[in-house]
């Protein structure tokens, strides 16, 4: 069995945030780091508002992590008062060396995914996050490239081949293996219209930063466009990105 990728699951725990239907069951096979926060105005400290919202947070967690448990997950926690929602998410993503974090939009059974394969920077990081998760599932897999104009078919083959031998390394059955390129589009515009035929998304970080992606425009696009959950692997550290 592929070992469980550790995906972070950021919840906005006292905004009325829960956990979607369907998320406990599609990361049952996975390592939750679950991330409980709250973004608190500039003049108000940390402690100050640890004291007074602590229990009521702590309580949902509670709730929360046993939902995960009781899907087959193992979890993990963190409960953070920021200033900053986007740089917490980003610290915790690399403190707990998450593979991934979760857009956690409510997803029924999960049949078809789509892993948006953006270059071969952090393929080996997408393989252990698509094997990990869907590895032990029914779920057929479908690699996805918006080519840009310079790439050569031989290029585009050359990448996605390399990611089906990983994944099959990895014990994904090859049969359920499928890939799909499109040229002459946007990159993201081309990933949220082929993203509506399936249940779910996997796909690399983009530049600047995780944070920037999770919260930012090209996160929005995707969640406004694309109702099911969103995986966003990280490109990892500086020297991991070298090694791949």
């Amino acid at each position: 069995m592929t070992d469980r990728p550790s995906i972070l699951v950021p919840i906005r725990v006292l905004e009325g945030e829960s956990i979607p239907e369907g998320v406990p069951d599609l990361l049952a096979n996975a390592h939750v780091v679950l991330l409980g926060y709250h973004v608190i105005p500039e003049q108000t400290a940390p402690g100050q508002a640890q004291l007074q919202f602590e229990d009521r947070a702590t309580e949902r967690l509670d709730e929360y992590e046993a939902i995960f448990e009781a899907s087959g997950a193992t979890v993990e926690r963190r409960l953070v008062f920021t200033h900053d929602g986007q740089k917490t998410i980003d610290r915790m993503t690399t403190e707990h060396d998450c593979l991934a974090a979760l857009v956690p939009n409510a997803t029924g059974q999960v049949e078809d995914v789509l892993v948006a394969v953006r270059g071969a920077v952090g393929i080996d990081r997408l393989a252990r996050v698509v094997a990990g998760v869907f590895g032990e599932t029914d779920a057929s897999v479908t690699l996805y490239h918006a080519a840009e104009t310079d790439e050569t078919d031989e290029d585009v083959a050359t990448l996605l081949d390399g990611l089906a031998e990983r994944l099959g390394d990895l014990g994904i059955d090859r049969s359920a293996i499928e890939t799909r390129v499109d040229r002459n589009e946007e990159a993201f515009e081309a990933i949220i219209e082929a993203a509506e035929e399936f249940d779910t998304v996997v796909m690399g970080e983009s530049n600047p930063s995780l944070a920037t992606f999770v919260f930012g425009l090209p996160a929005d696009k995707v969640a406004t466009r694309f109702l099911g959950p969103v995986f966003v692997v990280q490109r990892g550290p500086p020297q991991e990105t070298e090694s791949n």
